[in-house]
């Protein structure tokens, strides 16, 4: 079985099961972190990353990371990307593999995005009512499935509509581009806005959240893990009715401490002896 075939059979395979029909996905984050309860977060990384997935065999816990970037298109992308990784477990062998050189486990990571992100059947169903297939029906499926035009051109040509030469021209077509010149940019700088900020894994930020209202955590820990100032953290939490309960240290009671009893006698035997003489600290010794 060839790398796109596997990909595109656990793509399938995983909107199934998560009963995700065809229809374009919305917010990635939230579906794969409720899908799977992987922890995903948006970090400040440098400019040639994009994502990663991290594995703690001995917990079998894993979190998947992407850069904030103003390319929401590619963000998605690498998500899903990440996600199909997940899917094949090919963290066994990432020890023995040169992921740069574009292995069978990263071709296959990007049938899997392909198809999680544009399932050929729901591509169908979308131009099913539409005539010839231009410029414009590329954009408007970019724009429908929120994925970029070379991702979009593919699925084009593997369904038929277009041929290899349409699908070359297509793909060198960026967002902005089709955004600018079929009426949408208004919508893609709001995706770019949406793409380009930080955010906290969801179940990270409301154990933080719960320990803060339980008094065990202060907000600077919340504002932190967002990328946010403390005063728009507890401005934000205040809004929303929660607040942190006290919590009276019982030990700090003087009624609460314990008795304990005193020998007087003995202190007052210690007070009333007689000085003892004391040693000499230098000088000669008396002869």
């Amino acid at each position: 079985m060839s790398a796109e075939t596997e990909g595109c059979a656990a793509a399938i395979r995983f909107r199934q099961e998560h009963r995700l029909g065809v229809q374009p996905l919305g917010d990635l984050i939230a579906i794969i972190e409720q899908t799977t309860g992987i922890d995903v977060a948006v970090l400040d990384v440098g400019p040639d990353e994009h994502g990663l997935t991290m594995r703690d065999p001995e917990r079998n816990t894993m979190f998947i990371g992407v850069a904030r970037t103003q390319h929401p298109m590619r963000q998605r992308s690498t998500l899903a990307h990440e996600l199909g990784h997940i899917q094949f477990g090919d963290w066994a062998d990432a020890d023995a593999s040169n992921w740069s050189d574009r292995s069978l486990a990263e071709i296959r990571a990007d049938a899997f995005a392909r198809h999680l992100l544009l399932p050929l059947d729901g591509l169908r169903e979308f131009l099913s009512d539409r005539g010839q297939i231009t410029e414009s029906t590329l954009s408007a499926v970019v724009q429908r499935f929120v994925v970029s035009p070379a991702l979009a051109a593919i699925a084009l040509q593997k369904a038929g509509y277009i041929d290899s030469a349409t699908k070359s021209n297509w793909r060198a077509l960026s967002t902005p581009q089709l955004a600018v010149r079929f009426g949408w940019i208004d919508q893609y700088q709001a995706m770019q806005a949406d793409s380009n900020r930080r955010r906290a894994p969801q179940k990270l930020l409301a154990r933080a959240t719960k320990g803060y209202a339980e008094g065990v955590l202060p907000a600077q820990a919340i504002a932190t893990l967002r990328g946010n100032s403390v005063e728009i953290v507890e401005a934000e939490l205040q809004e929303a009715g929660i607040t942190p309960v006290e919590r009276p240290v019982a030990w700090a009671d003087p009624a609460d401490l314990p008795d304990v009893p005193v020998d007087w006698a003995t202190l007052d035997a210690d007070l009333g002896a007689p000085d003892e003489p004391e040693e000499p600290t230098g000088g000669i010794a008396p002869r």
